[in-house]
């Protein structure tokens, strides 16, 4: 089954489970935001291929997730503010992009991943996810946490930690939650011996 959402192209990777801020001013976004608001309606988030978050409609990749609006206040600096609070991973079937430059994409849902325990050898990791976590602010601080969910705990270790942006992205479209928290201690390892 395809559903159409409008997309909120970023240079940032949203798990599901996972909260974004951001900081809207762009007249297609605010727009965006506003329709979503008043239908409760989802946006997708996608990380940029090519181009920008400004600007003309960028090229995506076509595995993002699906988002909605946990919060909006207006900010000192007058912007919109809001927070998105990823709920299911899904697969861009095709798109068309209007002329104010907003994409629009027919998308598949795909299936969450099952939460699995963590296995003894990666409980370093749900301890340095818990000690991340102690040190953020609103909204990071006030999510439920699941340390013991193999697959909660590397979709926040990949949206916190300074992961290059395409490697995010590869560990967003796993469906091995395994590999993924493989890849995160193996990254993590190669930093601490340089």
């Amino acid at each position: 089954m395809t559903v159409t959402i409008p997309l909120f192209p970023l240079n940032a990777v949203l798990f599901p489970g996972g909260v974004l801020p951001l900081r809207v001013f762009e007249p297609r976004y605010l727009d965006m935001v506003s329709d979503s608001l008043r239908n409760d309606t989802a946006i997708g988030v996608v990380l940029i291929k090519d181009g920008r978050e400004t600007g003309q409609a960028p090229n995506t990749f076509n595995v993002g997730t699906l988002s909605t609006i946990s919060y909006w206040n207006r900010r000192p600096d007058g912007l919109l503010g809001i927070t998105l609070r990823g709920t299911q991973r899904f697969h861009i079937t095709a798109q068309t992009v209007r002329p104010n430059q907003l994409i629009l994409a027919e998308i598949e849902p795909l299936q969450n991943i099952a939460a699995i325990t963590v296995p003894a050898e990666f409980r370093s990791l749900s301890d340095l996810l818990r000690k991340i976590m102690t040190q953020l602010e609103p909204p990071y601080c006030t999510i439920q946490a699941y340390y013991d969910d193999l697959e909660w705990v590397s979709a926040r270790l990949c949206e916190l930690l300074p992961l290059p942006l395409p490697l995010k992205q590869e560990l967003l479209m796993s469906d091995d939650t395994l590999h993924r928290i493989e890849c995160l201690h193996a990254s993590m390892q190669q930093v601490e011996t340089v």
